[in-house]
Formats: C-alpha cells, sequence, structure tokens
C-alpha cells in the first residue's frame, strides 16, 4: 500500500503563508528575551508550528540586520547557520565588482556558479552586478531559502538557477557552463571554527583545483591562513570592513582574462572606502626609538604581510621587529592605518601606570595590547579608574623590552 500522507509544508512555506506575513511583521521588533510568554499568547490563535517558525525567523533577521542592513535583512529569510556565515552586504558587493574583472564571454551576462551558496548573501549581489547565477547548495530547506531571497533582492536580474546537490559531484561541465566559480567552503563544524583548510567542506584543495579547472574565480577562506598554502597562480586579498577582518579570498583568472587579478600578488582592502594596498616586495622596516606618533595598522593590511607599504608610505618604522606598530616622528595622513600621539613611554610597571592615571584625572581608558599577555579588561579594572579625562595605552614591546605607551588618538 502506497502512502499517500502529503508532505508537510516547509518553514519558508510556512512563513510565506498570509497568516505567516502578518506574524513575521508583528514580531519585527519583539523582544527576545520575552518569548516564552509571548509564544503562549500567540499559540491561542495560530498553529504551533507556525508561531516556533516566525518566532525563530523573526530573531534571526534581527541578528542579521548588522550584516545586510534594514531594508534587505526583513525581506529575506534565514537559517541560523546561514546568518553565521553569510557574507554582509558590503563584502559581497566588492567581491560582486572584482568578478567584472575575470569574469564573462562578451555575450551577454557572464555565468558564475556560486558553489555553497547558504541562504544567497553572495548570490544576491551577483545577480544585483548583472551576472547570471547558478546557486548551489546540498541543504534542500537553504536552497529553497536562497532561491527565494535572490528572487526578492535582485528582481531585475537573470533568474537564478538554485541546484540541490553536493559541490564536489556537481557537474561544473554541465550547460550552461559557468564562466567562474565563487566557492564559499563550510569552515566550522560541529566543535566550531575549523583552522586546517583541508577539513574545510569542500577542502581548500579541492576548491583551487575547480577554479583551475574553469579557468577562473575565487575562494572564500579565513584570514588566519598560512601564506604559504596560497598558491602561486593565485592572488590573496584580505578584506576589512570598519577597521574589522572580516574574511580573505583567493583569486584566479585565466589568460588574457585576469584583468586586475595578479598571480601571486597580496593585496589589503579597506571597506566601506574600497582602498585597496598591494603590496611591492619591500623589506622588513627598521626598527625605531618611538617617535611622536604611533600608528596602528588596520588589521587587513597586517593580515595580508603589508605592514611595510604602509610603514614605506609615513616614512616610518617599527617600534619592535616582532610588533605590527609603526612609529614616525611626523603625522601623515593615511588610510592604511589609525595614527596616536605618544606622550610618554613607560617600562611596565602597573603601579607606575595607575599613579599616572590618577595624576591626569584619567577616567576612560582605551586599552590595546599587541605582545603582552595582560588582558584589557583586568587591567583596566585594576586601575580604579576616577576622573573626567580619557587616554589610551598601549602595552607592547619596544625594542624587545615590556613597555608602556600612552597617548591619545591624533
Amino acid at each position: 500500500m502506497t502512502d499517500r500522507t502529503p508532505a508537510a509544508p516547509s518553514a519558508l512555506t510556512l512563513l510565506l503563508s498570509e497568516e505567516g506575513q502578518t506574524l513575521l511583521a508583528a514580531l519585527r521588533d519583539h523582544d527576545p528575551a520575552q518569548e516564552l510568554a509571548l509564544a503562549t499568547r500567540l499559540r491561542r490563535d495560530h498553529p504551533a508550528e507556525l508561531v516556533s517558525a516566525a518566532l525563530a525567523q523573526a530573531r534571526l533577521r534581527q541578528r542579521a540586520v548588522a550584516k545586510f542592513g534594514e531594508r534587505d535583512a526583513y525581506r529575506m529569510y534565514f537559517t541560523a547557520h546561514g546568518v553565521e556565515q553569510a557574507t554582509r552586504t558590503s563584502v559581497a558587493a566588492h567581491r560582486a565588482g572584482r568578478f567584472r574583472d575575470i569574469g564573462g564571454t562578451g555575450a551577454g551576462p557572464a555565468r558564475i556558479a556560486d558553489l555553497c551558496c547558504g541562504i544567497g548573501g553572495d548570490a544576491i549581489e551577483l545577480a544585483r552586478a548583472g551576472f547570471a547565477v547558478t546557486a548551489v547548495d546540498r541543504d534542500p530547506a537553504t536552497c529553497e531559502i536562497a532561491a527565494h531571497n535572490v528572487r526578492t533582492l535582485a528582481p531585475d536580474a537573470p533568474p537564478p538557477a538554485v541546484v540541490c546537490a553536493d559541490v564536489m559531484t556537481y557537474d561544473l561541465r554541465a550547460a550552461p557552463a559557468p564562466d567562474a566559480l565563487f566557492i564559499d567552503p563550510a569552515r566550522r563544524g560541529g566543535r566550531g571554527r575549523i583552522f586546517d583548510p583541508e577539513a574545510y567542506s569542500p577542502p581548500l584543495s579541492w576548491a583551487i583545483e575547480a577554479v583551475r579547472t574553469v579557468g577562473a574565480g575565487g575562494i572564500k577562506i579565513a584570514p588566519g591562513i598560512p601564506h604559504e598554502l596560497v598558491p602561486d597562480d593565485f592572488e590573496a586579498e584580505w578584506i576589512s570592513d570598519g577597521g574589522d577582518v572580516k574574511e580573505a579570498v583567493l583569486w584566479h583568472g585565466a589568460s588574457g582574462t585576469a584583468g586586475a587579478i595578479t598571480p601571486g600578488a597580496r593585496r589589503a582592502t579597506l571597506l566601506p572606502a574600497g582602498i585597496t594596498l598591494t603590496g611591492r616586495g619591500l623589506p622588513n622596516p627598521e626598527v625605531r626609538k618611538v617617535g611622536r606618533y604611533l600608528y596602528e595598522p588596520d588589521g587587513a593590511v597586517i593580515r595580508a604581510h603589508l605592514v611595510a607599504e604602509a610603514a614605506d608610505e609615513l616614512d616610518g618604522g617599527l617600534i619592535d621587529e616582532t610588533i605590527a606598530y609603526i612609529t614616525a616622528d611626523e603625522r601623515r595622513p593615511t588610510p592604511y592605518a589609525t595614527a596616536y600621539e605618544i606622550t610618554d613611554e613607560l617600562p611596565f610597571n602597573l603601579k607606575r601606570l595607575k599613579a599616572l592615571l590618577r595624576e591626569r584625572e584619567v577616567g576612560v581608558l582605551t586599552v590595546k595590547k599587541r605582545g603582552s599577555p595582560v588582558e584589557p579588561e583586568e587591567l583596566r579594572r585594576k586601575m580604579k579608574l576616577q576622573g573626567r579625562g580619557s587616554a589610551t595605552v598601549f602595552l607592547t614591546r619596544v625594542a624587545g623590552a615590556p613597555t608602556m605607551l600612552l597617548g591619545r588618538p591624533a
């Protein structure tokens, strides 16, 4: 006897119903701390399954605002894993712009296969940029959400194709074949972050060969990847947004279409300005005495090993051969580092620092550290700050010696 019981509707189907849309609208600004009481009340008038789905989705949308902005986040649908792993809009838009340099056949929109597409954060920006996107993911519910998100947020783009498949067995030669790949391997497992690129899903080596086979593409990787793992025929780009390092991308371009992709190059891109620093193979800066100004390079500059290039622009040196702080006697404007004016250089001594802060009535202390085991919160607690003044202290090493540098933003 054949079981003719209809399949239960998906969570997305429930939420797209008129009743689901009404619930989501009502829950837009709800307080997650009050969910238990709210769920009990809502279940009096709505099916329990719909209430659970709506509360979960409303909570995910609130979290997603930081990545996608209110306008997009409240029109999208998410999974818990999808919110965590999705690329924020600013980074995805930057990457879509770079794909213009490496993709395309000259006959209509270039085709890009977005492998491990998740909830569609990158596919949305690729579609908005005019590419014909094929999005591939192995989770059916995620694929359903990705298809809806791309259609909703990029309505004027070529209709996306969303394929539910394991990317490692997906036929990249199937018509219409892509001009380029974007691959975002899963970098989290049951125990948290995965640091070994060969433990990514799919492994980095597989992703590299897939891009080489197609001829062009980008692979999203963790920013902490060792530089020696970057293949010579790929460019590596580290990206920060608002001063926070978000990711790194390995880029590859086929001969004749490489555009701005330079094999073997290292670059740091700072968003939202979209400013890029490219490596020039400079030697490490010399170590100097601490000057009037201290520059803290952007995290992307440090990760890309481009501190020497930033120091060259500032005519500066390092305070220690192992510490990524740049010192200079003159202040020069730079987008690649934050400048501080140094007022005091002291051997590491917490009692002396406490006395100095009390003398200057410092009540707000910003603690930065590099090469020091002291935790900022622990230091602030020990200082027992009082007063209206503010200061910044750097706990670091100067020419190998533990040192405290006191100053203020320049």
